[in-house]
This record gives C-alpha cells, sequence and structure tokens, in this order.
C-alpha cells in the first residue's frame, strides 16, 4: 500500500487525482494539503510518505522556490509535479529542481496511471509530447534520458563514493537497478524508514537534489569495486 500526498489548492482537483490514484493503487493512502506550509508539515512528521504530487500554483509555492524547500525538507521522498503548464522549459526546469517526474492536468486518466506506475517503480516521467514536441504519447522518458537533455547528467567524483557506507553502496547500487524504497527495503530485509535515511545520506553525500540525479551520476562507475573496500 503507498501512501501518497496531493498537494493543491483546488479541492475538485485533489479529489480527481485521488480518485486516479485509487483506481490503480485501490489500497492506497491519500493524504490531501491545499499549500505549501500544510505539506512540508505533512512530510517532516510522516517517514512513511512514498508519493507527493505537487501543483506548482499552490498557495505558498512562490514559483520553483516551494519545490526547493519541498526537497529540502524530505530529500528521499519523489516529488512530481502536477500542473496545467505545458511549457517544456518549465517540466524541465522541474526536474532541474529536483522533480523526478512532470504530469499534466489535461492528461487522460490511463495516461495518468502509466506516470504513476514509471514513477513508484523509481523511474521519471515526462510528458513525451511536451519534451519532444510529436503526437501525444504515453511514453515515458528514462531518468537518463530526462537529464541528458537538460544537461545534468555530469559524472561523479569517485573519491565521494568513498564517503558512502558499505551500506549506502549497496542501497545505492539497488537505486541504479531503479528499485523503489519499497523495493529496495523487501530485498536488503531492512525497514522502508532506514532506506529513506540511507538515500537521504547518499544524496548528501555526493551532492545531488534528488535520486535520479545519484543514479545517472554513478552509471559509470563499477559499484563492485566499492563494495570490496
Amino acid at each position: 500500500m503507498y501512501k501518497i500526498i496531493t498537494a493543491d489548492d483546488h479541492p475538485i482537483f485533489r479529489e480527481a487525482i485521488a480518485n486516479v490514484v485509487r483506481s490503480r493503487y485501490p489500497d492506497s493512502d491519500i493524504i490531501e494539503t491545499c499549500n505549501l506550509e500544510d505539506t512540508l508539515k505533512q512530510v517532516s512528521d510522516d517517514d512513511d510518505i512514498d508519493l507527493v504530487l505537487l501543483d506548482l500554483n499552490m498557495d505558498g509555492m512562490d514559483g520553483f522556490q516551494g519545490l526547493m524547500k519541498l526537497r529540502e525538507a524530505a530529500p528521499s521522498i519523489p516529488v512530481v509535479i502536477v500542473s496545467a503548464e505545458e511549457d517544456k522549459k518549465v517540466v524541465l526546469q522541474a526536474i532541474t529542481f529536483g522533480a523526478v517526474g512532470f504530469i499534466t492536468k489535461s492528461s487522460p486518466r490511463e495516461q495518468m496511471q502509466k506516470a504513476l506506475e514509471q514513477i513508484l517503480a523509481g523511474s521519471v516521467y515526462l510528458p513525451s509530447d511536451i519534451i519532444r514536441g510529436d503526437t501525444p504519447s504515453t511514453t515515458a522518458l528514462s531518468g537518463a534520458q530526462a537529464l541528458r537533455q537538460q544537461k545534468q547528467a555530469d559524472a561523479i567524483d569517485p573519491e565521494l563514493l568513498s564517503s558512502l557506507t558499505r551500506r549506502q553502496i549497496i542501497v545505492l547500487q539497488h537505486m541504479i537497478q531503479g528499485e523503489s524504497n519499497k523495493q529496495i527495503a523487501y530485498t536488503l530485509s531492512i525497514a522502508e524508514t532506514t532506506v529513506k535515511a540511507h538515500v537521504s545520506a547518499i544524496l548528501r553525500k555526493l551532492g545531488v537534489s534528488n535520486r535520479i540525479q545519484a543514479v545517472i551520476a554513478a552509471r559509470d562507475i563499477n559499484v563492485e569495486d566499492y563494495l570490496r573496500r
């Protein structure tokens, strides 16, 4: 069961997106917030949040400042922008500032569900019709493709990886394989809160703002070399 925050100042839209989520994940726990302050409080008070669906124009957001504050407050929780905005520059800026996905409010229900599946599986989702400017499609760009487009995939200095503990290296290895926090917790037989703590430490030590940037930056690193230390 997923615990998901829908953060939007329009109650009708919050109800609509909650219905989309429940139609795909019936047992999900949906938490509704209507401003940035309440959203920040929720992610600070609850370690079990799996995803935040965030409106860019909600009260307190101040453009991308709100997204940055949310990423700083909870770096291990993926944040997806859900917006009426359809400008390519805005979409790519959202990823630059730490979002792991962008869903347009005009998207059909089926497309929203596929986007959620992609994101909860640990990948980035961007609307291909906006990014590529061609026929609308439900195809999701991989994290690597998205970050290459905005030139955010600079390689991590191997010395930074040396600062990670063995368990953090193992968690990073599973992140590179595209596993979500829940999947990593199950595979390693540890609590999901422990995984989130490791992810937060990994992001901080590697100097990146989200897990996708960490994965792409570490793509050419032989993780096994660090496990043999």
